[in-house]
């Protein structure tokens, strides 16, 4: 027996209402290009929209003119998607919040998770979105996978709770240290002032 290796995620695809929402929701609140669209070719009375939500994958989402959005939270019963959540830079971080407010949409506000931030609000159909924002750039080379299994295993050697900033330094540390190799016998932390 062997494993179906994923690399990634290909797209991921909502049930939408009209048209014309989701195109104003996904690229004109969240800057996805709208890239093309098509009929769904397994159901003649849907179309089926193309966004890139900026890494080149794809988020599609299936249209009927005949549906209304509905802006009560989506299920979150056992197989449901509970959110989908959205890498942004710092710098739009910073500025969600006040881009919220402008359009009367409520949120979450600022949530630390300690390897992030998050803000949390509703699609017009109810479903939960994250914008979130990591605390971290990864070293050369590597992903931020790569970083966050590192600083979980040193969480685990120190006992925390959760991961933190701390452990996010350290994983890094330890990441180049295993990467670049150094004319140095002793790679250890020291004090050149004392």
């Amino acid at each position: 027996m062997h494993k179906i290796q994923s690399l990634g995620v290909h797209h991921i695809t909502l049930v939408g209402a009209d048209r014309q929402s989701s195109i104003d929701f996904w690229e004109g609140v969240l800057g996805m290009p709208f890239i093309f669209d098509q009929p769904n070719l397994d159901d003649p009375d849907e179309g089926h929209l193309y966004f890139d939500p900026g890494d080149g994958r794809l988020i599609t989402i299936f249209t009927n003119e005949t549906r209304k959005g509905d802006r009560s939270r989506t299920p979150t019963d056992p197989g449901c998607v509970h959110h989908v959540a959205f890498e942004v830079d710092r710098a739009t971080f910073s500025g969600v919040l006040e881009r919220l407010k402008e359009r009367g949409i409520g949120n979450s506000g600022v949530k630390d998770r300690g390897f992030m931030d998050s803000i949390y609000f509703k699609d017009p159909l109810g479903l939960l979105i994250e914008l979130a924002c990591y605390k971290f750039i990864p070293p050369r080379g590597a992903s931020h996978a790569q970083v966050l299994l590192e600083a979980h295993r040193i969480r685990v050697e120190t006992g925390d709770h959760a991961i933190g900033e701390t452990h996010l330094a350290q994983a890094s540390v330890r990441i180049v240290e295993r990467s670049q190799t150094s004319l140095s016998t002793d790679r250890s932390a020291r004090n050149p002032f004392e």
